[in-house]
């Protein structure tokens, strides 16, 4: 049979198969189907990693934009014509999350019609528009508008980074590839911690700080050409040739036979995703996030984790660690929260390494109880400091012991986040099926840019109405009950590829089948290795 045949009968296999959209969780795969991806178990080269490393520039301005703004507070004095109070340094912040989450609307709308890379190149412009409003202002509501602008561009380019990197990604180092982008995000919001330390003695420095947004949008807008579409996208709109050359470069050691198994694989499962949705329109396709039960439970598994990874407070000491650490009296604030935001960067790193190793599921259960703690730690550690109400220091206060534990506490409290939560809430895009895949990341990053808004909008006046330690003790409880959750309802997928997870949400949250499937997985991993010894000693 011919590889053009053998794509068309996967095409009539899948249509016959969908009746409609309450079926779809008993279909039931041609039999052999999951013997076509045996091309994932070869040595993938260079290529997928050097796409993903590219792509991940996208989540360095997103961490670059959402960072620098913690530094601009400090230092923006009366550079819009007036000392900002704190109602409208909570504006400035927040207005970016807001704005964040309607350009994950736009993505999740524009994904599956114009490709992953067009909703990029919006987000560099929209990156470098905004840099250049927030440089040139003299007044609240310019800086206002710059804000905004470039957090359509943020919440475009947060949605999708990580879908287009996991589609391009082989199964194994999926968790890994997606890694890079957490790690791009936690990388820009250390550099706008230097950049900030860095201009913090020049006048009008704070210009600098947001105008130097622009430059890695140029960058990335310079580079994506050299990227392809992903082949899942290339499939989907009919060009198999292009899919099946992007496929041979993420796997050169593969075979022509499974270059085109893994075609037809992929074929299939787009299939019925068409089937579904044909003649649906994009509100039928987002409601079925919802009626459809395995969907639904995907969506609160991936959307409850990044929920609370927002509302568990880091995003707090992203936005105001300076802010915070002037308040306990620290004489270099930014330079001290420079420390946050190198430990971040460098936990992200060790969560990259482990990922794939150890997985998803375990590390948050590792991570998630200490970070409750630490939080638990530094809302004793406030009491003890002596702040007025309108959160500044007491008259003859100094830095002491209790100033010093809340710095520490929040550094492990940080390393814990990072390792753990903070980056694996955005692997849960792989939770989606095909169909809804590009709406499912849309309402991900539209629940983190949601949280988000929460927490910048209200930290500073929680702060002054329940005092420090009372904003602090309402993220630990966030983080513990959280830890629950995660424990009855986040299932580990590490090693499956996106087209198999997909089985994972029928037999419910899919904890349990999740780790029968992960035995099998190990079981045929032992097996490949003895028929490759056995082999090497013939």
């Amino acid at each position: 049979m011919s590889g053009e045949q053998s794509v068309m009968d996967l095409k009539a296999k899948a249509r016959s198969d969908v009746q409609h959209v309450e079926k779809v969780a008993s279909i039931s795969p041609p039999s052999g189907l999951d013997d076509l991806d045996s091309v994932e178990q070869t040595q993938s080269g260079k290529y997928a990693w050097l796409v993903s490393i590219t792509a991940a520039i996208g989540g360095m301005l997103f961490g670059y934009d959402t960072g620098i703004i913690s530094a601009v507070l400090v230092y923006i004095g009366s550079s819009l014509g007036h000392d900002l109070s704190s109602s409208e340094k909570e504006l400035i912040t927040s207005i970016t999350s807001g704005a964040a989450f309607f350009g994950a609307i736009f993505a999740g709308l524009t994904a599956d019609r114009y490709g992953r890379k067009i909703a990029i190149y919006v987000g560099c412009v929209l990156f470098t528009i905004g840099a250049i409003l927030q440089a040139a202002a003299f007044s609240l509501a310019q800086m206002t508008v710059g804000r905004l602008v470039v957090g359509f561009g943020v919440g475009s380019a947060a949605m999708i980074v990580p879908m287009y990197i996991a589609e391009v990604s082989p199964a194994k180092y999926r968790g890994r590839m997606i890694g890079l982008d957490n790690m791009s995000i936690t990388g820009g919001q250390l550099v706008s911690y230097g950049i900030g330390a860095a201009f913090a003695n020049v006048a009008g420095g704070w210009r600098y700080m947001v105008g130097g947004g622009a430059i890695p949008a140029i960058i990335l807008a310079c580079l994506l050409p050299f990227c392809p579409e992903s082949p899942r996208q290339l499939v989907y709109h009919g060009k198999v040739e292009e899919a099946k050359s992007v496929i041979r470069k993420i796997f050169p050691e593969g075979t022509d036979l499974q270059i085109e198994q893994k075609i037809q694989h992929i074929t299939y499962h787009i299939e019925l995703s068409k089937a579904v949705t044909a003649g649906k329109s994009q509100w039928w396709i987002f409601k079925q996030l919802y009626v459809v039960p395995a969907n639904f439970r995907a969506l609160v598994a991936a959307c409850g984790l990044m929920a609370i990874s927002q509302l568990g407070g880091f995003n707090s000491l992203m936005y105001y660690s300076p802010t915070l650490f002037a308040l306990v009296g620290f004489a270099n604030p930014v330079a001290v929260g420079t420390t946050i935001a190198a430990t971040n960067f460098f936990f992200t790193w060790v969560n990259l390494m482990l990922v794939d190793r150890v997985g998803r599921r375990r590390i948050l259960l590792w991570t998630m109880q200490f970070m409750g703690l630490f939080l638990v730690v530094a809302a004793v550690a406030f009491y003890w400091i002596p702040i007025n109400h309108d959160l500044t220091l007491k008259d003859g206060a100094k830095v002491g012991g209790p100033a010093i534990v809340v710095l520490v506490s929040m550094i492990c409290y940080v390393g814990f986040y990072s390792s753990g939560m903070g980056n694996t809430a955005w692997l849960s895009s792989e939770f989606f099926p095909m169909e809804i895949r590009a709406m499912g990341t849309m309402m991900l990053t539209m629940t983190c840019w949601g949280s988000n808004v929460i927490v910048a909008s209200t930290f500073l006046t929680q702060m002054e109405n329940t005092t420090p330690s009372g904003a602090f003790g309402f993220y630990a409880a966030i983080c513990i009950l959280g830890w629950v959750a995660v424990y009855f309802c986040y299932p580990e997928v590490r090693g499956m590829t996106l087209e198999d997870i997909r089985e994972i949400f029928k037999h419910g949250f899919g904890v349990q089948k999740a780790r029968e499937i992960q035995r099998q997985l190990r079981v045929e991993e032992k097996g490949r290795a003895r028929a490759v010894d056995e082999a090497e000693k013939v």
